[in-house]
């Protein structure tokens, strides 16, 4: 039977991998309380400034904020998501906490993923440069690759030059693109494009299967301050700001 989605992957495979990306936004979201939100001090004026000028209200404004607190797991997950998706590519599989993200199963093929292109300082870059050389080493025939899902251009090419103030290179150590390393694996010049348009299709397919009640997101961040406002009357960013600045001169008159 023919995919219903995407060429290279099966159906149930795709359905899993959103799935699991599915599983970490509502984790991420019941990671946040309103104590952890608390954690780095809201700038309530600069949300007051955010509500009037981008007429919001307030309840958005906060449930904007809680997501960008969450960004960075959420970040890190979607690199997760792109490994498990070129996982099931035939001839491929992921890592599981060996030292590479995705491998040839012939071992012709070592990549790290990472999601963006700028998530590594200099001594990162040089420890990840080291480690695919290892790999090339270990297996001569593979080549290793550092994967930028979302680069500042197209390519596949040597990583070679100064990286943390030494010259590095290797003959099988390779710098690709998001688009260039999905074709690769897929032998589909347009993978990513394809995996691109779709997902909105597959999403709205695998939320009509979502069990709400079962995944509600219980004690977050934004319930708990709405309840509090209940009892204290307060709009929802005075009593942000009167619990976080009630020790500032004024502010417990909120």
């Amino acid at each position: 039977m023919k995919n219903r989605y995407l060429d290279f992957i099966t159906d149930e495979h795709f359905l899993k991998c959103i799935e699991n990306l599915y599983g970490s936004y509502v984790k991420a979201k019941e990671k946040i309380s309103k104590m952890k939100f608390y954690t780095n001090k809201i700038d309530t004026i600069k949300l007051t400034f955010d509500t009037k000028f981008n007429k919001v209200d307030e309840v958005s404004i906060i449930e904007t904020e809680i997501l960008r607190q969450i960004d960075k797991s959420i970040n890190n997950s979607i690199g997760t998501f792109h490994e498990q998706i070129l996982g099931g590519v035939l001839g491929y599989e992921v890592g599981k906490s060996s030292g590479f993200d995705i491998k040839a199963k012939d071992n012709t093929l070592f990549a790290d993923i990472k999601n963006k292109h700028n998530t590594m300082n200099s001594s990162s870059a040089e420890a990840l440069f080291q480690k695919l050389a290892r790999f090339a080493d270990n297996y001569k025939k593979a080549n290793c690759y550092w994967v930028q899902i979302l680069a500042k251009g197209s390519f596949n090419e040597h990583w070679k030059g100064d990286i943390n103030g030494k010259e590095y290179g290797h003959s099988r150590v390779f710098k690709i693109s998001g688009d260039q390393f999905y074709s690769l694996l897929t032998g589909r010049e347009n993978a990513l494009y394809e995996l691109y348009k779709a997902l909105p299709f597959a999403i709205d397919n695998f939320m009509v299967k979502v069990d709400r009640k079962k995944t509600k997101t219980a004690n977050s961040a934004l319930s708990e301050i709405m309840k509090e406002t209940e009892s204290s009357k307060r709009s929802i960013l005075d009593q942000i700001t009167f619990e976080n600045y009630g020790y500032y001169l004024g502010f417990d008159n909120l």
